[in-house]
């Protein structure tokens, strides 16, 4: 016997392809504003934001920060969506100026181990970044 689920009059969101040229062309330039924004927002340094990027050299850091119109892979838009989504979850939770600082105060959390969230994320790159984001959902659901 199979379970059953209520009916919903809610369809999912569609997935974005990330593997269609045109959908990366059309997301690109905004993640790119979306991230420097974030990065300034959290006082971040431009070695750990390229770290956060999945160590993008100094180069190419540089011309997508001066021209953000270009076109970026798949891993870089994943790691930027999850950034931009802990960015508004810490914005949901938290009053301005703690939201900008958490990703750089030591945690206790034992996720962290006493390290910054930022450290976490740089250290474990995208699986990090997903459970960091599952975490603050999870606190933003009363969990």
């Amino acid at each position: 016997m199979r379970p059953t689920y209520p009916a919903t009059g809610y369809d999912p969101a569609p997935l974005v392809d990330l593997t269609s040229r045109s959908e990366r062309e059309r997301l690109s330039a905004s993640a790119l504003k979306g991230f420097f924004n974030l990065a300034d927002r959290w006082g971040i340094r431009d070695e750990d934001a390229r770290a956060l990027l999945g160590g993008v050299s100094n180069g190419p850091y540089y011309k997508w920060k001066k021209e953000p119109d270009r076109l970026l892979d798949a891993d870089v838009l994943t790691r930027i969506s999850y950034l931009i989504g802990i960015f508004k979850a810490l914005n949901i939770l938290y009053g301005e100026t703690l939201a900008d600082e958490w990703v750089k105060l030591p945690n206790s959390n034992r996720i962290f181990g006493g390290r910054t969230p930022l450290d976490y994320m740089m250290r474990g790159g995208v699986p990090a970044m997903q459970i960091v984001r599952r975490l603050l959902d999870a606190r933003r659901g009363g969990m």
